[in-house]
C-alpha cells in the first residue's frame, strides 16, 4: 500500500547562532507546541547519472521520526511537492518504481546520498488547537554514497504548511524569519544541496555536471534541458526549445496518469499532439525523413492515451445531456443503464492506458525524445531568423485548415460533411499548435492567432463529441429496448444532440472568419 499527502514547505538558511524569533507572536499562533528532537536517517536513491534529481524528482528511504518509510517527492510547483508513502521494506516498492520509469527508464537506482538528521521540532497552533505549520531546525549530516564518500554539514530551518491549511500562513511566517534576519534556502531541497556540497572539488566547471542535473554526454528522459542563460535566438533555437517542453511535459506527467489524477491523461494527450505537430510542421527546421519514425510512435501514443480521454469526454456529455432534462422526461432506468456503460468503458481504458505507460514502446518513445534532443537533426532552416521561418510555417498550417474548411462547408448535411468537418477539426489543432510553438518569437499576432483557431478547434470539437454521442445514444437505444425498457429519453437526448450539432454548422462561418481574418500575414520583406 501507498498513501500520498500535498508537502507545501519553505526552506531557510541557519547557522549554529542563528535565533528564532517568539513564534507566538506571529500573526494567528496562538500557541507553539515544542515536540522535541528527533533524529532521522535518510539513504537517496537515483540512477547513476541522477535523472530523479534532474527533474526535481526525490526518492528516499527513511528511519526515525512518525513517518519511517519509502517516500517518493514529485514537483508541483515551486515549494509544492506531492509526497507518495510506502512502509519500509529492504527494495524500492513496486508501487514507486512505476511511478519513477517515465525518468529512470529501465536503469536501475542505486544509494546516492546518506543525510542524518538532528530535528527540532516545534508546532504553531491556531486558538482552537487546530496545526498551521510545522517548523523544524535541522543540523543535516550528508555523505555522498555513490562516486565517491565526501561529506558535507548544514543547518537549515524548513516551515511546512499543516494539512488543509492556507498557504498565505507561510507569508505570514516568512515575514517574521525576515525580521529576524533569516533568508530563504539558496536550494530548494536537501538533496540538491547535498549533490552539490559533496560534488568532486576536482572536477573542472566544464567536467562536473551542476547540483541536480545529469552529467554531460547523458539524455535521460525528460532531462535534456535548455541552457537558461542563452534566449533563443534562432529558428531552430525556438522549435527545439517548444520541442523540449513538450518532452518534459511527458515525462513529468506520467506519475500523474499512473496515479489517476484529474486531467493528466488529458494533458499527456496534449503534449503527446503537439510534439507531432511541431515535427510535421517545422519540416524545414528538423529534418522529416529523421523525424518519421518518432512522428509515428507519437501518433501510437496518443492514439492510445486517447481510449481513456474520449471515454471520460463521452460519459461527461451524456451525463450532462441527462441532467438538461426534466424530470418527467427521464423515463426507465436510464441514469443506471449510463453507469453500467460508463463503469464497463472507464475500467478497460484505465487498464489499457496503464499497459501502455508499462510497455517497452513507451520507453522507446522516450528513448527516441531523448535521441531528437542530444543530437537533434537540423536544417538549413534552424539557422534562420525565427521570424521569417516560423512565420512561413504558420501560414502554410493555416492555408490547409482553410482549403478543409471551405470544402466542408460546400457538403450537404450528412455523415461526408461530418468527416469532412472532423479532417477540418485537425487541420485546426495542428495550425493552433504551429502558432502558439511560434508564440515567444512572433510575439501578440501569434497569440491572438492561436486564440481565434483555437476556438475553431473546440467548435469543431464539440460537433466531433456530438456525432460520437450520437452513435453511442443509438446503441444505449437499442441496448434498453433489446431489454424491454423505453428507449423515449434516448431518442430525445439523440434528437437534442443532432440540434447542437446544426447550431454548430451555423456558427462554424462566424468562428472561422474571426480566425482567418487574425492569421500571420507575410510582410512586405519576405
Amino acid at each position: 500500500m501507498a498513501d500520498s499527502k500535498r508537502e507545501i514547505e519553505r526552506k531557510y538558511e541557519a547557522t549554529g547562532t542563528t535565533r528564532l524569533p517568539d513564534l507566538g507572536r506571529v500573526a494567528g499562533v496562538a500557541a507553539v507546541e515544542h515536540e522535541g528532537l528527533m533524529e532521522l536517517d535518510a539513504v537517496y536513491y537515483d540512477t547513476e547519472d541522477l535523472r530523479l534529481a534532474a527533474g526535481d524528482v526525490t526518492l528516499r528511504r527513511r528511519t526515525g521520526g512518525s513517518d519511517a518509510g519509502w517516500h517518493l517527492k514529485l514537483p508541483v510547483a515551486p515549494g509544492v511537492r506531492d509526497e507518495i508513502r510506502a512502509p519500509l521494506s529492504d527494495t524500492v516498492p513496486a508501487r514507486l518504481t512505476a511511478l519513477i520509469r517515465s525518468r529512470a527508464l529501465d536503469a536501475p537506482v542505486v544509494p546516492v546520498v546518506r543525510l542524518r538528521s538532528a530535528r527540532d521540532v516545534h508546532v504553531l497552533t491556531a486558538a482552537d488547537g487546530t496545526p498551521l505549520a510545522e517548523l523544524s531546525v535541522d543540523e543535516v549530516r550528508a555523505q555522498r554514497l555513490h562516486g565517491g564518500d565526501r561529506t558535507a554539514a548544514w543547518t537549515e530551518i524548513e516551515v511546512e504548511l499543516a494539512d488543509d491549511g492556507d498557504p498565505a500562513f507561510l507569508d505570514t511566517v516568512d515575514h517574521a524569519l525576515d525580521e529576524a534576519g533569516i533568508r530563504p534556502s539558496t536550494a530548494h531541497s536537501k538533496l540538491a544541496r547535498a549533490l552539490e556540497e559533496t560534488a568532486d572539488a576536482s572536477d573542472t566547471p566544464d567536467e562536473a555536471p551542476p547540483a541536480g542535473t545529469a552529467p554531460a554526454g547523458t539524455a535521460p528522459a525528460g532531462t535534456a534541458r535548455r541552457d537558461a542563460e542563452t534566449a533563443p535566438r534562432t529558428a531552430g533555437d525556438h522549435v527545439l526549445d517548444y520541442v523540449r517542453r513538450q518532452a518534459e511535459a511527458i515525462t513529468a506527467l506520467d506519475p500523474a496518469v499512473r496515479r489517476g489524477l484529474p486531467d493528466s491523461v488529458h494533458q499527456t494527450r496534449v503534449a503527446t499532439r503537439r510534439l507531432r505537430s511541431a515535427l510535421r510542421t517545422y519540416r524545414r527546421v528538423l529534418d522529416p525523413d529523421a523525424t518519421r519514425p518518432l512522428r509515428a510512435e507519437l501518433k501510437w501514443l496518443a492514439g492510445e492515451l486517447g481510449v481513456d480521454r474520449d471515454q471520460e469526454v463521452l460519459d461527461a456529455r451524456l451525463r450532462a445531456r441527462l441532467d438538461e432534462l426534466p424530470r418527467p422526461l427521464v423515463i426507465g432506468p436510464v441514469r443506471a443503464r449510463l453507469r453500467l456503460w460508463s463503469a464497463a468503458g472507464r475500467g478497460g481504458s484505465r487498464r489499457r492506458t496503464t499497459a501502455v505507460l508499462d510497455s517497452a514502446r513507451y520507453l522507446g518513445v522516450l528513448r527516441a525524445l531523448d535521441a531528437l534532443l542530444a543530437a537533434p537533426p537540423l536544417l538549413p532552416g534552424a539557422a534562420a531568423p525565427p521570424g521569417e521561418e516560423l512565420a512561413r510555417a504558420v501560414r502554410k498550417d493555416h492555408k490547409r485548415l482553410a482549403g478543409r474548411i471551405a470544402h466542408a462547408l460546400d457538403l450537404p448535411p450528412g455523415p461526408d460533411r461530418d468527416a469532412a468537418l472532423h479532417d477540418a477539426r485537425k487541420a485546426a489543432k495542428r495550425a493552433r499548435y504551429a502558432a502558439e510553438a511560434a508564440r515567444p518569437a512572433l510575439g501578440k499576432p501569434a497569440r491572438k492567432a492561436a486564440k481565434r483557431l483555437k476556438a475553431v478547434q473546440s467548435l469543431l470539437g464539440d460537433h466531433q463529441d456530438g456525432v460520437v454521442a450520437r452513435q453511442t445514444l443509438r446503441a444505449l437505444a437499442v441496448q434498453a429496448h433489446a431489454a424491454g425498457e423505453p428507449s423515449f429519453t434516448w431518442g430525445l437526448v439523440f434528437g437534442r444532440e443532432e440540434a447542437a450539432a446544426a447550431a454548430t454548422r451555423r456558427e462554424l462561418p462566424r468562428v472561422w472568419h474571426r480566425a482567418h481574418r487574425a492569421r500571420i500575414r507575410r510582410s512586405s520583406g519576405s
